[in-house]
């Protein structure tokens, strides 16, 4: 695996029980990348988030994340990777509704301190996140109090602070407008190119493939749904 590989996934199987779910020859993903990554309900797209963010190991097959080889991690170590170098954006956003807009966004570099020493200055740090993002004004709301748009721009804030290596968003757009859709990966791409992040969006919505530079069907590169879609013809 080359320096620039964020992610490098070789004769890849994951196994659900007895149930086969993704199976991928060969999938390699760049440092600096936006990759929209797209299948429908039943493609793997959460499951293969799921490996990425080490919370699934794979059954067979070889999963290098960062330059770790998942496999050979404990479940320790890759929470540590996990929090100390990846943000991830779920759909359900997870903030702590008692918690302010602020108490949210820091909260990963309080529970991993290599993360909190990577940022230099904590306070700009912070500052340009709520300008970029449009939260100024709303540091110190509670997340209960907020609109879905805006508890979305927190989570991705929360996503970013101590500029990881690798963020993942899984269907973070689902309950917005085209418009807000849009104008949403606008921001968390100018937040993605100003940290030199790498940026892994899935969504089940192709409209949106033409905001990023690289596009992914899972459906034509996760074996087991294209061996399944060829049966059923």
């Amino acid at each position: 695996m080359t320096s620039n590989h964020v992610i490098h996934l070789e004769n890849l199987q994951f196994n659900y029980y007895e149930k086969h779910i993704l199976s991928f020859e060969h999938l390699t993903i760049q440092s600096g990348e936006s990759v929209f990554l797209y299948g429908p309900s039943g493609s793997g797209k959460t499951t293969l988030l799921n490996l990425l963010l080490g919370v699934h190991l794979p059954t067979s097959g070889r999963a290098l994340v960062l330059g770790q080889e998942l496999a050979s991690l404990s479940l320790r170590d890759r929470d540590h990777l996990r929090g100390e170098k990846m943000g991830a954006i779920f759909q359900s956003f997870n903030l702590i509704p008692f918690l302010s807009v602020e108490e949210n966004i820091l909260l990963p570099l309080q529970m991993n301190a290599e993360r909190r020493n990577k940022v230099h200055n904590l306070h700009q740090e912070l500052e340009t996140l709520l300008d970029h993002l449009n939260i100024k004004k709303l540091r110190n709301e509670k997340a209960m109090h907020l609109s879905v748009g805006q508890q979305q721009r927190v989570a991705a804030a929360r996503s970013l602070i101590g500029s990881p290596e690798l963020i993942i968003a899984d269907e973070p757009t689902s309950a917005l407008d085209q418009e807000h859709k849009e104008a949403f990966i606008k921001l968390l791409m100018k937040e993605q190119a100003r940290t030199r992040s790498t940026l892994i969006f899935v969504s089940h919505d192709q409209t949106l493939k033409h905001l990023f530079e690289r596009n992914i069907d899972l459906t034509k590169i996760n074996q087991i749904y294209t061996h399944k879609a060829e049966d059923e013809l």
